[in-house]
């Protein structure tokens, strides 16, 4: 019985170890999240550029969409990207510009 809870315990090791993300993974995730945020934030922003969190938190996507407001002036929004559905949410107009950094 030993043996064979060491055994199974070992290949679930395994599978999980294969399951984890790859950096290729991370990615695409990165790039889903900045369209999403891009997308919602159209029209706010003249050429707007998103910093995006490469791993958000446990259940979201995080960014910070920058630029210069069509009236003047720059300004960001946070954008939220839910993990599970995709949905993406946006806070208000912040008067600060993020940037990235080089």
């Amino acid at each position: 019985m030993l043996k064979a809870l060491t055994v199974t315990a070992i290949t679930l090791a395994g599978i999980g170890g294969a399951m984890a993300s790859s950096g290729d993974a991370w990615e695409e995730f990165a790039a889903e999240v900045e369209q999403g945020c891009l997308a919602a934030t159209e029209g706010v922003f003249t050429e707007p550029s998103a910093v995006v969190d490469p791993f958000g938190s446990e259940s979201f996507g995080l960014a910070i969409v920058s630029g210069e407001f069509p009236s003047g002036g720059q300004g960001s929004i946070i954008c939220v990207f839910n993990k599970q559905t995709g949905a993406v949410e946006v806070g208000g107009e912040l008067p600060v510009a993020v940037t990235p950094a080089e």
